[in-house]
């Protein structure tokens, strides 16, 4: 992956990029660039959680660094509870992975993405890295800044998990 090569499908406002999507097989990457990272897109009905960090002032998908030994899956359901208090209903489904261009280096990586469904919304108090969580149409406005990168990937994830 290379930035001359990348035609950008969605970026967010501190000029990360992101450059490309490819479905497939959990577990089969890359090689071109470090997978250091993975988010999720969390249903219930037809709203997604999104998270507001403080840091970056922007609406998130759930998602984080993967830990020493852990992998994407691992981190997925990890960040999920830590950052919003929310559990899936079942495995969470691999969706595929994203590659970008970070700002403002632009260094190339990619995140494993992954989705699932939510019987209940769990109520969630913010802590030091997110005020709030909230359920998102994707189309409503939310307060402040909204990843278009998140916004991009979640929306790949419509429908992929049935209710």
């Amino acid at each position: 992956m290379s930035e001359a090569s990348a035609r950008p499908l969605a970026f967010d406002s501190r000029g990360s990029l992101l450059v490309s999507f490819t479905r497939g097989e959990e577990g089969v990457f890359p090689g071109d660039a470090p997978m250091p990272m993975a988010l999720t897109a969390l249903w219930h009905q037809d709203e997604v959680v999104m998270v507001h960090d403080r840091y970056r002032d922007s609406w998130e998908l759930p998602g984080g660094m993967l830990e020493p030994g852990e992998t994407p899956r691992q981190a997925a359901v990890r960040e999920l509870f830590e950052e919003c208090g929310q559990d899936a209903h079942g495995p969470l489904v691999y969706v595929g992975h994203a590659g970008f261009l970070v700002a403002p280096d632009r260094r190339a990586e990619y995140g494993a993405l992954f989705t699932g469904r939510a019987l209940h919304r769990q109520a969630f108090e913010g802590d030091q890295e997110i005020s709030e969580a909230r359920w998102w149409d994707l189309e409503s406005p939310l307060p402040g800044r909204v990843s278009g990168i998140d916004v991009y990937l979640a929306r790949l994830t419509r429908g992929v998990v049935p209710d």
